[in-house]
């Protein structure tokens, strides 16, 4: 299973690089063109090089499309024959065990040897829409139950519950029940020092969620790193992280893209979630002082500009980091823009299926 996890450098890339995709929805556009440009985007990956692309889970996001994961996956499977595909991730406490090992056992049937199972415990939405998702009364024990879960999720996967369990006759299908089967490797993701410990204790893959949460990056990867227990699923530590980065051929314009996605966020954490801006609208917003105090800490996230500036910017943070794979989410108004960005990125990097 080590050789479904670790990907393989392309061009002069420093590590490989993946695709996160959360199919943002921008103002004037729909959900249906941004899934369609999510397909382009694996096509594109594919074509040029990139590891996995992986989709995440959120809820009642006007401006995200991505909630429903393994339907997306099933979807880019039709239209891919070789990137992996994964979760980034599968909120697992919004989601009975049995339930995942089944949409996952049918996308491993689907697509055997790519599919990814990337997991967190965070609800992926508001307080409110996990109340929802999950039912009353599971909201505070959902994230404590994790690592039960992970166990049982596990078990249905490999179909191995001991004699006398109460699930010892309950099947996951598709599955090994049928014969031989792959399944897909579990990944832990996290945003704090939680999940880090959790994945080495299990010497499970790592993904930090570096995005939204860059202050956490180097600590929980070195209580990862540090703490790691080899397993029969890896012999030593495997850390990707999320990283925003845009790239366009005007770094003004990637500049400009990446401000009105900054608006965005900047509305969903103030309780206000919405399309995505234009950049039009980003330019003329009445930020208050905090607000652009917001703005400024965000965007110094984003690696954005042109595309030999955004390819120093990822070279500096494998250095910072020593991170094994960067997953690249490309966050903008414009579909056309992110599709573009991953273009302008394999460009930087001489990674394969570029123009002659």
């Amino acid at each position: 299973m080590e050789d479904a996890i670790r990907g393989t450098a392309e061009g002069r890339a420093p590590v490989p690089l993946s695709v996160l995709d959360l199919v943002t929805v921008g103002a004037g556009s729909t959900a249906a063109a941004s899934l369609r440009t999510s397909v382009e985007i694996s096509r594109l990956a594919e074509r040029r090089g990139y590891h996995r692309h992986w989709v995440a889970e959120h809820h009642s996001m006007p401006g995200v499309a991505s909630s429903a994961p393994a339907v997306i996956l099933a979807h880019l499977a039709a239209h891919t024959s070789r990137i992996r595909l994964g979760s980034g991730g599968v909120m697992l406490p919004n989601h009975a065990p049995l339930v995942v090992a089944e949409q996952f056992g049918t996308l491993e049937a689907l697509a055997p040897g790519r599919i990814d199972l990337g997991l967190g415990r965070a609800p992926g939405a508001d307080g409110q829409t996990a109340r929802a998702l999950r039912g009353p009364g599971r909201l505070d024990e959902a994230a404590e139950e994790f690592p039960r879960a992970l166990a049982e999720l596990t078990r249905f996967l490999d179909d191995d519950f001991p004699d006398g369990h109460p699930y010892a006759r309950v099947h996951a299908v598709p599955g090994p029940v049928q014969g031989p089967a792959g399944r897909p490797p579990l990944w832990l993701l996290g945003s704090s020092g939680f999940s880090a410990r959790l994945a080495a204790e299990l010497g499970l893959p790592f993904a930090f969620a570096h995005h939204f949460s860059a202050a956490n990056t180097l600590p929980a990867l070195d209580l990862y790193r540090d703490t790691f227990r080899p397993s029969a699923v890896l012999d030593k530590p495997y850390a990707l992280i999320g990283v925003s980065a845009l790239a366009a051929d005007d770094p003004a314009e990637a500049r400009r893209q990446a401000r009105a996605a900054a608006l965005s966020m900047l509305r969903l954490r103030s309780g206000r979630p919405g399309l995505v801006p234009t950049p039009e609208e980003a330019e003329s917003y009445p930020y208050t002082e905090m607000e652009r105090e917001f703005l400024g800490d965000w965007l110094r996230n984003v690696i954005h500009g042109g595309a030999e500036e955004v390819r120093a910017g990822l070279d500096a943070l494998v250095a910072r980091t020593g991170a094994d794979e960067l997953m690249l989410t490309a966050n903008a108004h414009a579909g056309e823009a992110r599709r573009r960005s991953y273009e302008l990125i394999a460009d930087a990097y001489g990674m394969p299926g570029g123009a002659s």
